[in-house]
C-alpha cells in the first residue's frame, strides 16, 4: 500500500539580504516528502538551514523560491484567509527554547489554549478549560498546573506544555525545532519518549530538527543530512547509519561518542573538506544511489560511490 505524502517540499530557497549586495542562501533548493504518521528527522550543525526549513514551512518566513504543499494543497505564497487558518490549525511547531516562548504573564491555562481562543474549537469556558485538562494529562502534568505560570516550572515541564500547546489544536503535522537541545541530558529521553507515545496515541507526523544524530536515529524513520543550506544525503535511519556514503554524514558519524571508554579513546574523528567536491563543471544532483538512498554529487562522484560499494567499502 502506497504511503500518503502530507508534506511535500519542492526546490525551497530562503534567502536573507546582508546588505545591498550581499544575501545568505539558507537554504537553497531543497526537495523531500514526509509520509503521513511517521518521523523525518533532518540534522544537521548550526546554520546548517533545517530551522530556517521548518520556519519557512509553517509560514513564519515569506519563502525566496519553490513550493510547499501540505494535505495535497497548497500551503506556501499567496493563499487565502481560511487555507491560512487551516494550516495554522493542522500544522503546529514546538520551539527550541521552551522558556523563550511561554508567555511569562499568562498562566498556563491560557497559554495552552491559545489555539483553541484563536479558532474557536470551545463552545465554552467549561468546554475549554477540560480540553486543557485533558492534553495537560496526556503531557505527564495536572490540571493542578493549569493556573500557575511558566517561571514556576523546571524546563522539561515548560517544554511538555509547549508540546500541550502544540496538540491542543489536533494538528497533523508537528514541526519539532531541536524541542531537546535545551533540556538536561537526563530529561531529554523522557521527552524523546514522549513525543513517541503521543505519536501513537494521536497519530501524529513529525518533522524532527536537531543536531544530535544517536537522538534523530531513535525517534527518526527516515533522515536527511543538511550542510550549508543543502541536503547532501537523505535515507531511512538504519540504513544512513549502517552506510553513510557522503562525506559530510560520515564526519558528523565520526563525531558521535561511544559509551565505552575503550572504543571511545580508540574512535577515529575526521574533519569533512568541501573543497574535495569539483562542481565547477560536472554540476551536483540529488541521485539515488541504492533504493531510497539518495546522495548529493555530480556524476563522477556518483560512479565512484558505487564502484566503492561493490568492492564493499
Amino acid at each position: 500500500m502506497e504511503k500518503k505524502v502530507i508534506l511535500k517540499v519542492e526546490n525551497l530557497k530562503q534567502y536573507f539580504k546582508l546588505d545591498r549586495k550581499s544575501k545568505v542562501k539558507a537554504v537553497d533548493d531543497v526537495s523531500f516528502e514526509i509520509y503521513e504518521g511517521e518521523t523525518f528527522g533532518l540534522v544537521g550543525e548550526s546554520g546548517s538551514g533545517k530551522t530556517t526549513i521548518g520556519r519557512s514551512i509553517i509560514r513564519l518566513y515569506n519563502i525566496t523560491g519553490g513550493n510547499v504543499k501540505f494535505d495535497d494543497k497548497q500551503a506556501s505564497g499567496k493563499i487565502s484567509k481560511e487555507e491560512r487558518s487551516s494550516i495554522a490549525r493542522n500544522m503546529q511547531m514546538i520551539f527550541q527554547d521552551p522558556m523563550a516562548c511561554l508567555n511569562p504573564r499568562m498562566n498556563i491555562r491560557d497559554i495552552v489554549a491559545e489555539g483553541i481562543d484563536i479558532h474557536k474549537l470551545a463552545k465554552s469556558k467549561e468546554e475549554r478549560d477540560e480540553l486543557v485538562y485533558a492534553i495537560l494529562n496526556k503531557v505527564g502534568l495536572s490540571r493542578e498546573h493549569a493556573g500557575r505560570y511558566p517561571h514556576e516550572f523546571s524546563g522539561g515541564q515548560r517544554q511538555r506544555i509547549g508540546i500541550a500547546r502544540a496538540l491542543i489544536t489536533n494538528p497533523k503535522l508537528v514541526i519539532c525545532d531541536e524541542p531537546i537541545s535545551a533540556l538536561d541530558v537526563s530529561i531529554q529521553s523522557q521527552v524523546v519518549n514522549l513525543l513517541k507515545k503521543l505519536q501513537k496515541e494521536l497519530g501524529l507526523t513529525y518533522l524532527f530538527i536537531a543536531h544530535d544524530l544517536s537522538m534523530v536515529r531513535y525517534i527518526s524513520d527516515r533522515i536527511a543530512v543538511m550542510h550549508k543550506g543543502k541536503i547532501v544525503e537523505l535515507a531511512d535511519a538504519e540504513e544512513l547509519y549502517n552506510n553513510p556514503l557522503h562525506p559530510y554524514t560520515q564526519s558528523l558519524m565520526s563525531a558521535i561518542p561511544t559509551p565505552d571508554p575503550k572504543s571511545e579513546k580508540e574512535r577515529a574523528r575526521f574533519n569533512y573538506d568541501p573543497s574535495q567536491h569539483k562542481y565547477e563543471e560536472d554540476k551536483p544532483s540529488m541521485r539515488e544511489i541504492t533504493p531510497k538512498h539518495f546522495i548529493y554529487c555530480n556524476e563522477e562522484e556518483f560512479n565512484a560511490y558505487k564502484e566503492n560499494m561493490k568492492k564493499g567499502n
